[in-house]
């Protein structure tokens, strides 16, 4: 299963992610979608799910109403994804958790501990600073993870 992982699109959707989104089996937004527009634009274009959480700009309705956590289950793999890394308040390796997904910072971040892959794809929305315009593809097949980090700009 490939799964597109995205976050801090605020509101904005590149054409390069909707390429990406056409050849995905499921997306993983963490938050700060910024428009409505941007997951109509997602579920839309995905033969499959679409899943988005609520960040720290998405304050009104209907994406004050995304959920501040998802936990869901593909391909055998528990995820979990939260926009800001610093709320996580628990402990995935006991959870069962595999993959931590989440976005907040855009700088885009990759690091296993503990059996617990914990990734941040970076923003793929409008450019900050000089970070990378990013994403990631997350491969799932069972019960095992990879990750291939996305470089849209430089």
């Amino acid at each position: 299963m490939r799964v597109l992982v995205l976050s801090d699109t605020h509101g904005l959707l590149r054409p390069e992610v909707l390429a990406l989104v056409r050849e995905a089996d499921a997306v993983l937004h963490a938050g700060d979608v910024g428009k409505v527009e941007v997951l109509e634009t997602l579920r839309g274009a995905s033969a499959g799910p679409v899943h988005a959480i609520r960040g720290n700009v998405d304050r009104s309705p209907p994406l004050s109403g995304l959920p501040e956590t998802l936990l869901l289950e593909l391909e055998g793999v528990w995820i979990y994804l939260l926009h800001d890394l610093k709320a996580l308040d628990l402990s995935p390796e006991v959870a069962g958790i595999r993959v931590v997904i989440s976005g907040h910072t855009h700088v885009p971040r990759l690091e296993e501990r503990g059996g617990v892959t914990s990734l941040n794809p970076g923003s793929v929305g409008p450019r900050r600073f000089r970070l990378p315009v990013a994403c990631a593809w997350l491969h799932v097949a069972e019960a095992q993870v990879r990750v291939e980090p996305v470089t849209l700009l430089e």
